[in-house]
């Protein structure tokens, strides 16, 4: 007889008008779970559902008598700001983040991922091997920019420790992208891969990589200056083919000057700009980041 797990596990799911599939999902999630632990829940998050999706996972809880919570948001918030709130009513020692209901990977990955937590990660992604170009692109940008140890990635879910949400709550108690603050932890991540690909678009995801990219990393210094060098570079540029022209005796009455004039101010207003973003995030780093030091793991040597 296998003995089951004893770790409490919370499951936290976002729904959004995902109808048929969201029970099949939870279904098989429910009975993955069942199967290696004593103790679990659903924690499932109602982001303003339009069709019939919670009824019908009502009805499935009832029938199933499985442990499951719904978390109704007032309004759409979309992806972030929704599973935030499950995770705040998640109670589990280890909990799974399913952002979508897209079964696309063997669901014995689930335990898999709990079996790789429990050798000393703090985070388990499990991802896709392959990747559409826009979210790679994405990526590539983030990492090259981050100071994180640890590469982002495509992943269709995740497992996160009690302590890696403790640690990134402390950091800030609103997180605009969970996978950016929980790289930036300093806890140990994983990565499973599995042969697949994601194929259900998220909505809003623009904008959520805007502001990742502001908030975690450099890249908006980086492209300020970037811009400051170039304009530069052109008043410079500028200020030799002027005086060349004066030099040859065949100037452009007023044309010149200007062109000039012009250049050295946009120049100007980009290194102004450019002083600006670092002020900015300076105050990014001691509003929103409020940690000083980050410690993945304390170990202790003993005679």
């Amino acid at each position: 007889m296998n003995t089951k797990e004893k770790n409490f596990i919370s499951a936290v799911i976002y729904l959004h008008d995902d109808g048929d599939r969201a029970v099949a999902f939870c279904s098989a999630v429910a009975s993955e779970l069942d199967a290696h632990f004593a103790q679990y829940e659903l924690v499932v998050v109602d982001d303003a559902c339009t069709d019939d999706t919670v009824a019908r996972l009502r009805e499935w809880g009832r029938e199933q008598a499985a442990p499951l919570t719904i978390l109704h948001m007032s309004l759409f918030h979309g992806l972030e700001d929704a599973m935030n709130a499950g995770l705040d009513a998640a109670i589990g020692d280890y909990v799974y983040e399913f952002d979508s209901t897209e079964l696309c990977y063997p669901a014995s990955l689930i335990f898999e991922a709990y079996r790789t937590a429990l050798t000393g990660s703090d985070i388990v992604s499990v991802c896709p091997r392959t990747v559409r170009g826009g979210s790679s692109l994405f990526y590539k940008l983030f990492n090259a920019n981050s100071q994180s140890a640890y590469q982002l990635r495509t992943d269709a879910f995740r497992l996160v420790t009690r302590r890696a949400i403790n640690r990134v709550h402390a950091s800030s108690a609103h997180l605009p992208y969970r996978k950016a603050a929980y790289a930036a932890s300093g806890l140990k991540m994983t990565d499973l891969e599995f042969d697949g690909q994601l194929t259900v678009k998220g909505s809003g995801r623009f904008n959520l990589a805007v502001d990742s990219l502001a908030l975690y990393t450099d890249f908006g210094f980086k492209a300020s200056m970037t811009i400051t060098l170039c304009m530069l570079a052109l008043a410079l540029a500028e200020l030799v083919y002027t005086l060349i022209i004066f030099a040859t005796g065949h100037p452009v009455a007023g044309w010149t000057t200007t062109m000039f004039v012009i250049t050295v101010g946009f120049a100007g207003l980009f290194a102004v700009l450019t002083i600006v973003v670092k002020y900015l995030c300076l105050l990014l780093n001691l509003n929103f980041r409020q940690q000083k030091y980050l410690v993945e793991s304390i170990e202790k040597l003993q005679k």
